[in-house]
């Protein structure tokens, strides 16, 4: 990842690190901590002391000056007396949360999304202790909260009534790995992931939130109809989503998980992305797409505006007629598709993990206890 470092007299700090979402690589909150570790140790001067779980090793390129384990059940005990003793100059959470005995320094925590707030019914029970205590106390007791996009930060003011001089707005950035794929190497993931010539994409994980029922009903209807290609694993609550895949016909090819390293050929080799989303924190799969030229047609709620902006079609959710006109525009009009690919890569090119590590070594500079 390219990018100079922060030029300034602004001391060195020494940042405590919730490493816990290194333990889920391709989860939205595992891009995010890995990312912007190794960005922060590019872009700025700071000490990383990464506290990961048992059998977690950071990733190359994170240079840590101290790597320590603890157990899950000792997170909001043992856990806090290590930070007290560590000597940090600021605590960051990574994925929104903060032991409940406290870190004895001032801390910094990121918001992904309060989806579950908004519509439990969409999760699994069983997360009473996150749900109702953690990160409600993590999001109040901070002493800043980076959400990244205006729309999680609204949640979280509205939410859980965090103020919003307290809340920073950072966005997320895209791997420069997503970028448009020569045709060799597309036609190697063609083959192996026995994929159609054209076909239509969607990258996510299989549950409520991500509203793929909306979408077979669209594209079920489509008058000259490209296989739909759908990537991702099965999630929580789709056991109705599962049996309406099961009753489509053979022109939805499902994929699973897709290896990280093969998703920018496959979303080169896409017609376009369709992202239904309900809600997304963020919504890193419409701009990982834009960043490889493919068009886009994704939800108008939540940040998905933020991050699309004029670059692809927005659409409700709600509305799969909606949906259907807007994939046929787009796969009909080959200047439309011309033009949102130009249109989303000059978009795409702005949302740089260098620019989130930099806005959150400023918020970092704001708490962090004087030398």
């Amino acid at each position: 990842m390219s990018g100079s470092s922060i030029s300034d007299d602004r001391r060195r700090l020494r940042v405590a690190i919730d490493g816990d979402g290194l333990g889920r690589p391709e989860a939205g909150v595992g891009i995010y901590t890995r990312e912007i570790l190794r960005s922060l140790a590019e872009v700025a001067p700071v000490d990383l002391t990464v506290y990961t779980p048992p059998g977690v090793v950071p990733p190359e390129g994170i240079p840590s000056t101290h790597r320590s384990t603890f157990p899950f059940a000792g997170r909001h005990l043992l856990w806090s007396s290590a930070l007290r003793r560590s000597g940090a100059d600021v605590f960051f959470g990574c994925i929104g949360q903060l032991p409940l005995g406290g870190v004895g320094m001032p801390s910094v925590v990121t918001a992904h999304d309060l989806a579950i707030y908004r519509n439990p019914e969409w999760f699994p029970d069983g997360q009473w202790l996150s749900v109702q205590h953690v990160v409600p106390r993590s999001l109040r007791r901070a002493d800043r909260v980076i959400c990244v996009s205006n729309s999680t930060a609204r949640d979280v003011a509205a939410l859980l009534g965090v103020p919003h001089d307290r809340l920073r707005v950072v966005p997320l950035g895209v791997d420069p790995a997503f970028r448009p794929q020569p045709p060799e190497v597309i036609a190697g993931v063609r083959r192996r992931l026995d994929l159609p010539e054209r076909f239509c994409l969607f990258v996510s994980t299989i549950e409520p939130r991500k509203n793929l029922p909306v979408l077979l009903d669209a594209w079920a209807h489509l008058e000259d109809r490209l296989p739909l290609v759908v990537a991702g694993a099965t999630g929580w609550r789709a056991q109705e989503i599962e049996a309406k895949l099961e009753r489509a016909n053979g022109d939805v090819r499902r994929l699973g998980t897709v290896a990280r390293e093969d998703l920018p050929a496959l979303y080169s080799a896409a017609a376009c992305l369709c992202h239904p989303a309900w809600y997304e924190g963020f919504g890193l799969p419409p701009l990982e797409a834009m960043a490889c030229g493919t068009p886009v047609v994704a939800s108008d709620r939540s940040s998905l505006p933020e991050v699309v902006g004029d670059a692809g079609l927005l659409v409700d959710p709600a509305d799969p007629d909606a949906w259907t006109e807007a994939l046929e525009r787009v796969l009909g009009d080959e200047a439309l598709r011309d033009d949102l690919r130009r249109r989303g890569r000059a978009r795409a090119a702005s949302f740089t993990w260098t620019r989130t590590a930099r806005e959150t070594w400023q918020v970092l500079q704001e708490v962090a206890k004087p030398a």
